[in-house]
């Protein structure tokens, strides 16, 4: 009967433990802290990573991950630029056939009239 008393306490100490730890740990979500534009504006002033790091409170690999995402941002900001422009991907030089140059021949010789 003691013993019984005994597991069954054990067991709701750690219970209590568990749920304790787990309330106590938290998800953390870099995307929603850190603000990309602020770090690109510090960057962009002549500052160095470690010290914009420093500045704004966060890890300098997530200055570097901003520092990413913009030249991401800039890279497909011009591509869709050129689209839209020729409204194609890739212009393409255009090409005539063999068929339709004159040949060799008649470049040589002067036309008579």
């Amino acid at each position: 009967m003691v013993i019984k008393k005994i597991a069954v306490t054990a067991a709701s100490a750690m219970l209590v433990a568990t749920m304790v730890f787990a309330a106590g740990a938290r998800t953390a979500y870099a995307a929603t802290k850190v603000d990309c534009d602020a770090v690109m504006g510090e960057l962009n002033a002549g500052k160095h990573a470690k010290e914009v790091a420093k500045d704004l409170s966060i890890s300098t690999s997530s200055v570097y991950r901003c520092k990413k995402h913009a030249k991401e941002a800039a890279k497909a900001g011009t591509k869709s630029t050129v689209q839209a422009q020729t409204g194609k991907d890739q212009p393409m030089a255009p090409m005539a056939s063999p068929a339709a140059m004159a040949s060799p021949a008649a470049m040589a010789s002067p036309a008579k009239k």
